[in-house]
């Protein structure tokens, strides 16, 4: 699996980017050290700012891919890097609302203060009797990227046509939404590397290619297949979970047991070919250790251009340029994610474009169509308008410097550092002066280790350390497959809903204990599947809402306000035995003795607590085991040391029951998740009502509307009892209290608006 999945946290995206000036990037991480630009001496931070009298921020990374591309970058991390140097056309408040009337600012109220929010346009929409939508933009006309060079609606036109060229192979996915034109535009051609993986090794037609081509590409291949499968074998070695050059251990340990003993990096690939059916995209985007299949290949441009298969237009419809400063983009139906994918970069057409191949009426944009080479061969090198401008990258230290041409006025550090920094480095790195910002994973340990650094002193504001807690964008749950954890033959059934909320009943009540003894008052529970920063978050005070599998299976309450642990612990399997029962399950004396045809006695729970109970929901889990116990049930609770195991396990659909966290969007659509056609819907949840639900929820704008048809897709989702949402923790952002002046910090910081968002006004002392 993604090297990101060995050290992130369990958190998957979804849909839509959380990077603060709206680029998108998943959480990949991995050692760059091999491709970073060797250099010479460098110059200290400190000789810096004596010869120019400019300040230095220093920021902790994860680890660079060394992809700062608004186009190509993937990893949170680079995109973060990537963000530094870009203008985006639209931007979000702090609740994720989109800011509409750029130009002039518009002031909304959040926590009783009213802020004031701008941007480079101005943006109406516009929806129509036919059921068309226009999304009318007009540019400022002031502004520059930092090279000096005027920024005209030309720019982002050239930016959408990337986006849009078939031959696209980034994160950004501007090409499933509803533009009028698009599938036309894109039909007909595809890259010649899907084209050639298709065919296979054997084929013998060449109408799109020729037999060298195809032989080069299949060598290309092999060599790139066997350092990529050598590299997950040397990632496992030094990590422990293999000797060093122990091919068919490290296969093992990543998931593809019962290779020979003697077996090559070579033998490993095409176990791996194998059991993706050849699907080399899939393949290579799962299982990387670190670099991709495509970084290892000798000449991946070449086979990453489109080649023309069948009929295709040669422009989008739905794109119409009105001035140098305006642009209409016309989708054929209301969709309610397309306002946020007008957050895209405005990328200079004369930096990462060819100007002499721009010709709007002529339907030419930039480049070939279907060739991104010169786009591409920007990865490393980012230019645009943001706040600060890339100078280099080295020995796992990003350098940039503010950009005077910014049109909200130039930074107020001059220089600002993202260092590659390990998460048990993070927040000595403060106390030693090497780190100014860092972001680690919160937790009473983390709390108590900056309240040692502050003299004691456990608040946030410490005399060393000033921490900022905001909601995680995004929650953590217990997670069940339908298919796996079900009666009979038909998990859409009463008596495998029961099953599974007998289940569910008893975890859940386990989870205040759990989460106050790994988090304390730095995490809460939550009771629907969905992240409280959400708007369409069901609240308290809200009509109808209940705790999470706080009924029996009559309908009535389990527990009432005034029973302590204990009372509820017994109530909850009091009313477990009850769901059992109506599962078919043979209940006597208090305990179950028999399991209906298709369940079973014991089922197994997945978590990633490497090897050591590490983990928020680890406790929860234990004492649910023990209640399991003590009524004829066994839940096995399979802590796994390697990340890989749990996510190669859920994802495939083996695990019964597994922990992880989603990462929420801007947007709660909820189709990848749950609906039927999902593509990370691994409950395997199949509902007519609940598909038509996530639907109709897409075709409105109307918050209000579309809250309540989310409450009822979640009710949905918690009657066939495959989640059980757990907790919404915090993510924490630790600052120099010594080194940067903490009163320039963003005040009522969000998930959606946090320091990066007003970067260029922190201040270092």
């Amino acid at each position: 699996m993604k090297l990101r999945k060995q050290m992130l946290a369990l958190v998957l995206g979804l849909a839509l980017c959380g990077s603060t000036f709206a680029g998108c990037g998943s959480d990949k991480k991995e050692d760059t050290k091999e491709t970073e630009k060797e250099t010479t001496e460098q110059t200290s931070d400190e000789e810096k700012d004596a010869e120019d009298g400019g300040k230095t921020l220093v920021v902790s990374a994860s680890g660079f891919e060394n992809k700062f591309s608004p186009f190509f970058g993937q990893s949170a991390d680079d995109m973060d890097v990537a963000d530094m140097t870009q203008l985006y056309m639209m931007y979000v408040d702090r609740v994720s609302n989109p800011v509409l009337n750029g130009i002039e600012g518009e002031t909304r109220e959040y926590n009783g203060t009213e802020y004031t929010y701008t941007g480079p346009a101005d943006i109406t929409v516009t929806e129509n009797e036919d059921g068309t939508v226009y999304y009318d933009m007009t540019m400022r006309d002031d502004l520059v990227f930092s090279d000096g060079t005027p920024i005209d609606i030309d720019d982002f036109i050239f930016g959408l046509y990337v986006y849009l060229d078939p031959s696209y192979d980034g994160s950004t996915t501007l090409y499933s939404t509803p533009i009028q034109g698009v599938e036309e535009y894109r039909s007909g051609m595809d890259t010649l590397f899907n084209l050639l993986v298709e065919a296979g090794r054997d084929n013998t037609e060449f109408e799109n290619w020729d037999e060298e081509t195809q032989t080069a590409f299949w060598a290309d291949i092999d060599q790139a297949g066997e350092k990529f499968a050598q590299s997950i074998v040397d990632y496992c070695a030094e990590n422990g979970y293999c000797e060093e050059g122990d091919v068919a251990g490290g296969a093992a340990a990543w998931g593809f047991d019962g290779l020979d003993a003697d077996a090559t990096a070579a033998d490993f690939f095409a176990a791996m070919c194998e059991a993706y059916e050849g699907d080399l995209a899939a393949l290579s985007d799962t299982e990387a250790a670190g670099p991709t299949l495509y970084d290892l290949m000798e000449d991946y441009g070449t086979y990453s251009i489109g080649v023309q298969t069948g009929k295709s237009v040669d422009y989008v419809e739905g794109i119409q340029r009105i001035d140098d400063y305006s642009l209409r983009i016309v989708t054929s139906e209301l969709d309610a994610t397309m306002i946020y994918n007008l957050g895209l970069p405005i990328a200079p057409l004369h930096y990462y474009g060819d100007e002499s191949q721009y010709d709007y009426e002529n339907h030419k944009f930039g480049f070939p169509k279907g060739d991104l080479s010169i786009i591409r061969e920007k990865t490393t090198q980012p230019m645009g308008a943001g706040p600060y401008m890339f100078n280099e990258v080295s020995n796992g230290v990003v350098y940039m410097e503010a950009n005077p041409k910014f049109y909200k006025g130039e930074a107020k550090t001059k220089y600002l550092n993202f260092i590659e920094t390990q998460e048990a480095d993070m927040i000595n790195g403060i106390d030693a002066g090497t780190v100014d910002i860092a972001t680690p994973s919160y937790s009473t340990e983390v709390a108590a280790q900056i309240a040692e650094l502050n003299g004691g002193d456990p608040s946030f504001d410490g005399a060393v350390i000033t921490t900022k807690l905001i909601d995680y964008r995004g929650y953590g749950y217990v997670g069940m497959s339908a298919e796996n954890v079900k009666v009979g033959d038909d998990p859409a059934s009463e008596e495998s809903k029961n099953l599974r909320k007998a289940i569910a009943t008893i975890i859940a009540a386990y989870r205040d204990e759990g989460i106050d003894s790994y988090y304390g008052d730095t995490a809460s529970v939550i009771n629907y599947p969905i992240s409280n920063t959400s708007w369409a978050a069901p609240q308290v005070t809200d009509d109808g809402y209940t705790v999470a599998y706080s009924v029996d299976v009559e309908g009535d309450p389990i527990y009432t306000a005034e029973m302590k642990a204990e009372d509820k612990y017994a109530a909850a399997k009091e009313a477990a035995l009850g769901y059992f029962e109506a599962a078919g399950y043979t209940v006597a004396d208090g305990k179950l003795t028999a399991a209906p045809e298709g369940a079973k006695l014991e089922y197994t729970v997945d978590i990633g607590g490497n090897g050591k109970g590490d983990h928020p929901t680890f406790l929860i889990l234990k004492n649910a085991a023990d209640a399991f116990k003590s009524i004829g049930f066994t839940l096995t609770v399979n802590d796994l040391a390697n990340a890989a195991d749990l996510f190669a396990a859920y994802q495939s659909g083996v695990s019964e029951l597994w922990c992880a966290a989603w990462q929420s969007s801007s947007d709660p659509d909820m189709f990848q998740l749950y609906h039927s056609n999902g593509t990370t819907n691994y409950y395997k949840i199949n509902d007519e009502d609940l598909d038509t639900l996530i639907m109709d929820a897409r075709q409105s704008t109307e918050q209000s509307y579309r809250k309540g048809l989310y409450k009822a897709a979640m009710e949905i989702i918690m009657d066939w009892g495959v989640e059980i949402p757990i907790y919404q923790r915090s993510d924490a952002y630790t600052v120099s209290t010594e080194r940067v002046d903490v009163s320039s910090l963003p005040n009522d910081m969000t998930p959606y608006w946090n320091w990066k968002s007003e970067i260029e006004n922190i201040v270092a002392k």
